[in-house]
Protein backbone atom coordinates (compact mmCIF):
# COMPACT_ATOMS: atom_id res chain seq x y z
CA UNK A 1 0.00 0.00 0.00
CA UNK A 2 1.29 3.63 -0.82
CA UNK A 3 0.12 6.71 1.36
CA UNK A 4 0.30 9.62 -1.47
CA UNK A 5 0.22 13.21 0.42
CA UNK A 6 -0.73 16.61 -1.31
CA UNK A 7 0.25 19.22 1.16
CA UNK A 8 -1.67 22.72 1.79
CA UNK A 9 -3.44 24.57 4.02
CA UNK A 10 -7.51 23.77 4.27
CA UNK A 11 -9.25 27.16 4.79
CA UNK A 12 -10.81 28.65 1.69
CA UNK A 13 -8.68 31.74 1.49
CA UNK A 14 -5.73 29.46 0.46
CA UNK A 15 -7.39 27.79 -2.58
CA UNK A 16 -5.03 28.58 -5.88
CA UNK A 17 -2.21 30.49 -3.55
CA UNK A 18 1.84 28.50 -3.99
CA UNK A 19 1.77 27.11 -0.77
CA UNK A 20 -1.52 24.77 -1.69
CA UNK A 21 0.55 23.28 -4.95
CA UNK A 22 0.24 20.20 -3.02
CA UNK A 23 -2.99 19.91 -2.53
CA UNK A 24 -4.21 20.60 -6.26
CA UNK A 25 -1.63 17.72 -7.18
CA UNK A 26 -3.59 15.26 -5.13
CA UNK A 27 -6.89 16.41 -6.16
CA UNK A 28 -5.82 15.81 -9.93
CA UNK A 29 -4.36 12.64 -8.80
CA UNK A 30 -7.78 11.73 -7.66
CA UNK A 31 -9.60 12.78 -10.15
CA UNK A 32 -6.94 10.58 -12.69
CA UNK A 33 -7.61 7.58 -10.15
CA UNK A 34 -12.01 8.31 -9.78
CA UNK A 35 -11.37 8.41 -6.02
CA UNK A 36 -13.61 10.87 -3.95
CA UNK A 37 -11.73 12.83 -1.20
CA UNK A 38 -14.54 12.94 1.34
CA UNK A 39 -13.10 10.99 4.31
CA UNK A 40 -12.41 12.33 6.79
CA UNK A 41 -9.88 10.39 8.98
CA UNK A 42 -6.57 11.00 10.28
CA UNK A 43 -6.97 15.39 10.20
CA UNK A 44 -7.37 14.67 6.66
CA UNK A 45 -9.60 14.51 4.19
CA UNK A 46 -8.46 11.49 2.21
CA UNK A 47 -10.05 8.61 -0.34
CA UNK A 48 -8.78 5.34 -1.42
CA UNK A 49 -8.24 3.62 -4.36
CA UNK A 50 -5.82 1.68 -6.64
CA UNK A 51 -2.77 2.44 -8.94
CA UNK A 52 -2.04 -0.80 -11.16
CA UNK A 53 -3.34 -3.31 -8.38
CA UNK A 54 -1.69 -1.67 -5.49
CA UNK A 55 -4.00 -0.17 -3.05
CA UNK A 56 -3.58 3.71 -2.05
CA UNK A 57 -4.67 6.16 -0.01
CA UNK A 58 -4.85 9.96 -1.60
CA UNK A 59 -4.86 12.11 1.48
CA UNK A 60 -4.56 16.06 2.36
CA UNK A 61 -4.16 16.92 5.83
CA UNK A 62 -6.02 19.62 7.18
CA UNK A 63 -3.23 20.37 9.73
CA UNK A 64 -2.02 23.18 8.38
CA UNK A 65 1.09 22.88 6.61
CA UNK A 66 3.50 23.15 9.66
CA UNK A 67 1.96 20.50 11.66
CA UNK A 68 1.15 18.27 8.37
CA UNK A 69 3.63 15.56 10.03
CA UNK A 70 1.04 14.56 12.68
CA UNK A 71 -1.09 13.78 10.10
CA UNK A 72 0.71 11.64 7.76
CA UNK A 73 2.29 9.89 11.29
CA UNK A 74 -1.57 8.49 11.84
CA UNK A 75 -2.41 7.65 8.61
CA UNK A 76 1.00 5.72 8.50
CA UNK A 77 0.98 4.08 11.72
CA UNK A 78 -2.93 2.62 11.25
CA UNK A 79 -1.98 1.11 7.70
CA UNK A 80 1.49 -0.31 8.89
CA UNK A 81 2.61 1.60 5.53
CA UNK A 82 6.79 1.75 5.75
CA UNK A 83 8.23 5.77 5.13
CA UNK A 84 9.72 4.59 1.44
CA UNK A 85 5.93 3.85 0.62
CA UNK A 86 4.66 7.37 1.68
CA UNK A 87 4.76 10.32 -1.76
CA UNK A 88 4.61 13.71 -0.92
CA UNK A 89 3.27 16.42 -3.24
CA UNK A 90 4.44 19.87 -2.33
CA UNK A 91 5.38 23.36 -3.21
CA UNK A 92 9.19 24.55 -3.87
CA UNK A 93 10.04 28.22 -4.67
CA UNK A 94 13.67 27.25 -5.76
CA UNK A 95 12.16 26.14 -9.01
CA UNK A 96 10.27 28.24 -11.43
CA UNK A 97 6.59 28.09 -11.79
CA UNK A 98 5.57 24.34 -13.64
CA UNK A 99 9.01 22.80 -13.17
CA UNK A 100 9.08 19.43 -11.33
CA UNK A 101 11.61 17.76 -9.13
CA UNK A 102 11.53 14.22 -7.86
CA UNK A 103 13.79 12.54 -4.91
CA UNK A 104 13.68 9.29 -3.52
CA UNK A 105 14.46 11.34 -0.24
CA UNK A 106 16.63 14.00 1.17
CA UNK A 107 16.10 17.37 3.35
CA UNK A 108 13.68 19.37 4.47
CA UNK A 109 15.20 22.33 2.03
CA UNK A 110 13.84 24.94 4.53
CA UNK A 111 10.04 23.67 4.08
CA UNK A 112 8.32 23.61 6.87
CA UNK A 113 5.41 20.82 6.07
CA UNK A 114 8.07 18.24 4.53
CA UNK A 115 10.41 19.30 8.16
CA UNK A 116 7.42 18.45 10.22
CA UNK A 117 6.77 15.00 8.17
CA UNK A 118 10.72 14.35 8.68
CA UNK A 119 10.07 14.88 12.70
CA UNK A 120 7.37 13.25 12.76
CA UNK A 121 8.13 10.15 10.51
CA UNK A 122 11.33 9.90 12.42
CA UNK A 123 13.43 9.23 8.70
CA UNK A 124 14.12 11.21 5.46
CA UNK A 125 13.71 8.39 3.67
CA UNK A 126 9.81 8.54 1.65
CA UNK A 127 9.58 9.96 -2.00
CA UNK A 128 8.33 13.57 -3.21
CA UNK A 129 7.39 15.25 -5.64
CA UNK A 130 8.43 18.68 -6.04
CA UNK A 131 6.36 21.24 -7.47
CA UNK A 132 8.18 24.72 -8.62
CA UNK A 133 6.10 27.90 -7.51
CA UNK A 134 8.47 30.35 -8.68
CA UNK A 135 10.96 32.64 -6.69
CA UNK A 136 10.44 35.50 -4.89
CA UNK A 137 10.57 39.09 -6.02
CA UNK A 138 13.47 41.30 -5.00
CA UNK A 139 10.73 43.32 -2.21
CA UNK A 140 8.36 40.11 -1.99
CA UNK A 141 8.64 38.49 1.89
CA UNK A 142 8.53 34.13 2.05
CA UNK A 143 5.27 34.15 3.51
CA UNK A 144 3.27 36.85 1.35
CA UNK A 145 4.72 34.85 -1.54
CA UNK A 146 3.68 31.01 -0.62
CA UNK A 147 0.61 32.57 0.32
CA UNK A 148 -0.09 34.40 -2.76
CA UNK A 149 -2.04 33.56 -5.97
CA UNK A 150 -0.94 32.97 -9.14
CA UNK A 151 -0.07 35.54 -12.06
CA UNK A 152 -2.71 35.07 -15.39
CA UNK A 153 0.31 33.68 -17.03
CA UNK A 154 1.50 31.49 -14.56
CA UNK A 155 -2.20 29.73 -14.09
CA UNK A 156 -2.21 27.17 -17.27
CA UNK A 157 1.87 26.41 -16.34
CA UNK A 158 0.42 25.22 -12.83
CA UNK A 159 -1.99 23.63 -14.56
CA UNK A 160 0.12 21.50 -16.37
CA UNK A 161 2.34 20.64 -13.15
CA UNK A 162 -0.25 19.68 -11.00
CA UNK A 163 -1.10 17.04 -13.96
CA UNK A 164 2.32 15.97 -14.23
CA UNK A 165 2.75 15.26 -10.85
CA UNK A 166 -0.24 13.42 -10.36
CA UNK A 167 1.36 11.45 -13.27
CA UNK A 168 4.86 11.36 -11.47
CA UNK A 169 2.96 9.76 -8.49
CA UNK A 170 1.67 7.16 -10.54
CA UNK A 171 4.72 6.30 -11.93
CA UNK A 172 6.50 6.17 -8.47
CA UNK A 173 3.28 3.40 -7.41
CA UNK A 174 4.01 1.07 -10.75
CA UNK A 175 7.62 1.56 -11.84
CA UNK A 176 9.67 2.99 -9.08
CA UNK A 177 11.17 6.22 -8.16
CA UNK A 178 13.94 6.30 -10.70
CA UNK A 179 11.59 5.84 -13.39
CA UNK A 180 9.88 8.76 -12.83
CA UNK A 181 12.85 10.69 -11.69
CA UNK A 182 13.89 9.63 -15.26
CA UNK A 183 10.91 10.97 -17.07
CA UNK A 184 9.82 13.73 -14.80
CA UNK A 185 12.99 15.47 -13.40
CA UNK A 186 13.47 18.80 -15.43
CA UNK A 187 10.27 18.59 -16.90
CA UNK A 188 8.52 21.92 -17.12
CA UNK A 189 5.05 23.17 -18.29
CA UNK A 190 5.29 24.59 -21.99
CA UNK A 191 1.69 26.07 -21.91
CA UNK A 192 2.26 29.85 -23.06
CA UNK A 193 -1.47 30.73 -23.29
CA UNK A 194 -2.83 33.55 -20.69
Amino acid sequence: MYIIAGLGNPEKKYDGTRHNAGFEAADRLSERLGIRLSDRKFNAVCGTGQIGGEKVLVLKPLTYMNRSGESLRAAADYYKVDPSHIIILYDDINFPCGRLRVRPQGSAGGHNGIKSIIGMLGTEGFPRIRIGVGGLSEHEDLISHVLGHFSKTDKPLMEEAYEAAAQAAELIVTEGCEAAMNRFNGWSATCTTP
